[in-house]
């Protein structure tokens, strides 16, 4: 039992922590405390004997250690997932450190986490300050299970302090398209690439969902007739490196493919003929572009043979050997290197083993939805310019153009990200009515409840959701080819001339 001492003004309490020894009891700064009446001092010396004998009280120091030790301590001991440790290393030394850093854990109160909150949401969108907070919140309740310190000040307390409730936490809706969002978004997205990579990438991402680490990932060999098997994935790391893992939350899965997209994936291995990269040594389906799309860099050879309509080796032809093309051709090339401010060298495309993130996102995916290129110092956001012919457009690039442009293409679905194409593919498969089971395999998504347990794929229930995907795909093609009957981009250009030959 503990007991409380009479001090002149005050009363401490006392309690046994081993026979023959007691200790007082402090505060988490290690001071004494100093109580007003002796029924306090023996109810709080109870308290810390009742936390000794359950092996649970915390050593008055051991809370003076400071949260930049501690936390150094504790990402070492981690064994996660390389992206995992990335973000904890990116949380702990971007934003948690430069508050927290110097204080021991003992100091770090609830109120100083709530006006760190505060700050960060003025500077940070709440998403971002909402993750860092619970990587705190996770290195506090370690100490915590440690004890080091008695409680977690980063624990938030619900509906405390709000003027509103959930909803004023609430991000943006997510942005989705449709069937011939996703056509025509892939097909500027190869218009602005120079190359048909990126529309067979789109159409694939649209058209199974599938994450982008997971698209970036898909290795020649995990291609079947009829579907894609998501075994890895490839994260870009801080250092510029690929990491090849696991698919999120280890969601291996078969991902069934109409045979559209079964012969376009095909197709394209056979057009590439993809061969292993030097970090991972797997041959992936899609490859990368060196040169970043900031829309700066000079007209292409690509984009001179689409103005004029030719291929690529006339245009060639024409720089180098002229007398070897005829006259009249050889003026559409000269008119359209014109036109697009063309020079030697400088639409040079460098190859790259992988698509990063943000080369693709930011440079082809986003001002294909958008028509529009994003801010980059020192440049603001501009619209996209375009030659009018061939239809949708040849981007003008380099200097003067928006005086040699004709027009600018026009928001397909402004605010959409790729991740938005997975959202897209959920969409359309709610449209269908497809069972839950079935979208959440594709998705890789996991229902834990009792009806998911009950509930099974039957052949029938596939094969409806791939006569679904491919009319639609079909009459996608269908209002493409009422906008224009041909394509500068040749996959889909073949694409149209096909269904214009079909019989009526």
């Amino acid at each position: 039992m503990g007991f409380a001492e009479h001090r002149k003004t005050y009363w401490r309490g006392r309690f046994k922590v081993e026979p023959g020894r007691y200790d007082t009891v402090v505060d988490e700064l290690g001071d004494v405390i100093r109580f007003r009446t002796k029924r306090e001092a023996v109810q709080a010396a109870n308290a810390e004997e009742a936390k000794v004998r359950a092996g649970k009280r915390k050593d008055p120091a051991a809370g003076q250690i400071t949260f930049g030790e501690y936390a150094s301590r504790w990402y070492a001991e981690q064994d996660l997932a390389a992206s995992t440790m990335q973000n904890y290393r990116r949380h702990l030394e971007d934003h948690l450190l430069p508050e927290f850093e110097g204080q021991s854990l003992a100091e770090i109160q609830r109120g100083h986490v709530d006006a760190w909150d505060k700050k960060e949401k003025a500077l940070y969108a709440l998403s971002s300050v909402k993750t860092w907070r619970a990587t705190l919140h996770l290195v506090l309740e370690d100490a915590m299970d440690e004890g080091l310190i008695e409680s977690n000040p980063a624990t938030k307390r619900r509906g405390r302090g709000k003027r509103a409730g959930r909803s004023s936490a609430r991000g943006p809706e997510k942005v989705t398209t449709n069937p011939l969002g996703i056509l025509l978004t892939a097909e500027r997205a190869a218009i602005l690439a120079g190359r048909d990579d990126e529309f067979v990438a789109t159409v694939t991402k649209g058209y199974t969902g599938m994450r982008w680490g997971e698209l970036v990932g898909l290795e020649v060999a995990f291609l079947r007739p009829a579907a894609i098997r998501v075994e890895r994935q490839l994260y870009e790391l801080d250092s510029g490196d690929f990491e090849r893992c696991p698919p999120k939350d280890d969601s291996y899965r078969t991902v069934d493919i109409p045979p559209f997209l079964s012969r376009l994936l095909t197709e394209h291995v056979q057009r590439t003929k993809p061969a292993a990269c030097s970090c991972h040594s797997k041959a992936y389906v899609f490859r990368g572009q060196g040169v970043s799309r900031t829309g700066e860099t000079g007209a292409k050879v690509i984009d001179v043979a689409r103005r004029a309509g030719v291929s690529t080796g006339t245009v060639s032809n024409v720089i180098n050997r002229p007398d070897m093309v005829v006259e009249p051709t050889r003026d559409r090339v000269r008119q359209a290197i014109a036109d697009l401010g063309f020079t030697r060298g400088g639409g040079a495309v460098d190859q790259a083993a992988h698509w990063r993130r943000n080369g693709f996102a930011t440079w082809l995916f986003t001002p294909a939805v958008s028509g529009w290129y994003p801010k980059k110092a020192p440049q603001e956001a501009r619209p996209v310019p375009i030659l009018g012919e061939p239809w949708p457009g040849v981007p003008a690039r380099g200097r003067g153009a928006m005086t040699r442009a004709d027009s600018c293409w026009v928001a397909i679905a402004k605010g959409m990200t790729p991740h938005g194409l997975r959202h897209t593919h959920k969409t359309r498969m709610e449209g269908f009515r497809t069972p839950p089971k079935l979208m959440d395999e594709r998705l890789g998504h996991i229902d834990g409840s009792i009806q998911a347990r009950y509930s099974h794929i039957t052949k029938e229930m596939r094969a409806a959701l791939m006569a679904d995907l491919t009319g639609e795909w079909e009459a996608a093609l269908d209002a493409r080819a009422s906008m224009a009957a041909t394509s500068p981009v040749a996959v889909l250009d073949a694409l149209l001339r096909e269904r214009a030959a079909r019989p009526s």
